[in-house]
């Protein structure tokens, strides 16, 4: 039997039972670092004078119970909690409830007219840049000896994810007043990475359209315990891929999501057969090309490890904007748009080579009130936001306890506890999670 007690935000499991004659017990309590257990103890034994009071001792049992914290949304009304949830989970900040009378309308209008703007310059200054970083990290990889060849990939996988953000803007209709423009750059700077921009473009408007809804946000979803119990073989693959490698599972998504046409509706299937052939075209004519000039060896130098690259970012940037044991997925009679995009995004500072390389995608509160902000004004909107709704935002500083914590507490989904650990539910073949919270630094 699991019992909630929500006052303390412990959860007390174990088999519970009336004790029987023989069987009488005591509970002693302690704790360890981030657990505390309860023990079923057997009664003292009395001298022989005492013992018509007493029940000898027949038989005893040790029950060690875990209690871990649970996640209440309605604890984030209260401060104090929210600050050492904070701590605990390496924000900076973690914002009070939205109140449910507040529309998305409502934050919007707070906003100056200027970041709705679109300035030619400003975007095609933006293209500049990523094409000019990498054709720098390229360079770089051309010259660098094998040691240094994993900071040339980590500067190139970089650069090309501004592209994967300036095909975003476009997709948005934020980068230009010319709609064709838009349509043609996006599909030019999602070729390189081997991304459908079409495809891309109609799966991410659902997911602004449909934030942190259960079943239906088709960025990150968290796994629901009924599927997770169906196949051993998809429980230990989903283990590593909400574990250890998530931080590269975009490209799962990448490979479930954009290639399928029937998960496509009649009306979308010309444009989205129209990318799909621009990806296929760079892969028959840029990748002999490659192999060609470079080799084998070339093609992963030069292609294969900047893409990983932007994959990581790219995994990171969407598993940190709307993931945390505080940031509840609701079903679609309970979800709320202003909460949703508001509450339910979180800001994220990453060192400033990887902002200006990113164009700024990782102030994302803005982006999602609006979609229609351009990169070069997310600052100016965000900082609107703080002056206008500032108590109600999620905001941190990329780190290793706020990853650790992802990467070890948000699986399983549960609708009164938000997320529930592998290990939880299921110790006996948890180790890669063990291993993340055993090797990681918990720094903020």
């Amino acid at each position: 039997m699991t019992c909630i007690i929500t006052d303390s935000g412990f959860l007390i499991k174990g088999n519970m039972y009336r004790p029987n004659h023989g069987r009488h017990r005591i509970v002693t309590s302690f704790q360890t670092a981030g657990a505390s257990y309860l023990m079923w103890e057997p009664l003292p034994q009395c001298k022989a004078k005492h013992q018509r009071y007493v029940l000898p001792k027949r038989r005893c049992e040790t029950i060690t119970s875990v209690a871990s914290h649970v996640t209440s949304r309605i604890a984030l009304d209260d401060a104090q909690h929210r600050k050492e949830l904070c701590e605990r989970y390496g924000f900076r900040q973690i914002g009070e409830p939205l109140p449910d009378d507040v529309t998305l309308k409502n934050i919007v209008d707070t906003l100056p007219k200027t970041v709705f703007e679109i300035d030619d310059v400003k975007a095609w200054r933006s293209v500049l840049m990523s094409v000019t970083s990498y054709a720098l990290g390229l360079f770089m990889i051309s010259k660098s000896p094998w040691y240094l060849l994993p900071l040339s990939w980590a500067w190139t996988g970089t650069a090309i994810t501004g592209f994967f953000v300036i095909g975003h803007d476009c997709a948005h209709k934020s980068f230009s007043k010319n709609k064709l423009l838009e349509d043609i750059v996006g599909t030019l700077a999602f070729m390189p990475l081997i991304y459908p921009y079409e495809p891309w473009r109609f799966k991410h408007d659902r997911h602004h359209a449909k934030t942190n809804m259960l079943g239906e946000d088709t960025a990150w979803q968290p796994i629901m315990k009924t599927n997770f119990d169906k196949s051993p073989v998809f429980r230990t693959a989903i283990m590593y891929g909400y574990g250890p490698i998530r931080p590269i599972m975009s490209i799962s998504h990448w490979l479930f999501w954009h290639f399928d046409l029937s998960k496509f509706r009649p009306n979308e299937t010309r444009r989205v057969k129209i990318s799909l052939a621009c990806v296929f075209a760079f892969i028959a004519i840029g990748w002999p090309l490659i192999i060609y000039k470079t080799g084998i060896v070339g093609w992963i130098k030069f292609w294969l490890m900047p893409w990983f690259g932007y994959h990581f970012w790219t995994s990171v940037f969407t598993m940190i904007h709307h993931t945390a044991p505080h940031i509840p997925f609701k079903s679609s009679e309970e979800w709320n748009a202003a909460q949703a995009q508001l509450n339910g995004t979180v800001h994220c500072d990453y060192p400033k080579w990887v902002e200006m390389f990113c164009h700024n995608i990782n102030v994302h509160i803005p982006h999602h009130i609006s979609t229609r902000i351009p990169n070069y004004n997310l600052k100016a909107a965000h900082k609107s936001l703080q002056e206008n709704w500032g108590k109600y935002l999620n905001e941190a500083s990329w780190n290793w306890r706020l990853m650790k914590t992802i990467l070890t507490i948000c699986h399983l989904y549960n609708e009164e506890r938000n997320y529930i650990s592998f290990e939880e539910v299921a110790p006996e073949i948890s180790q890669p999670i063990t291993f993340l919270k055993r090797v990681m630094p918990d720094y903020v």
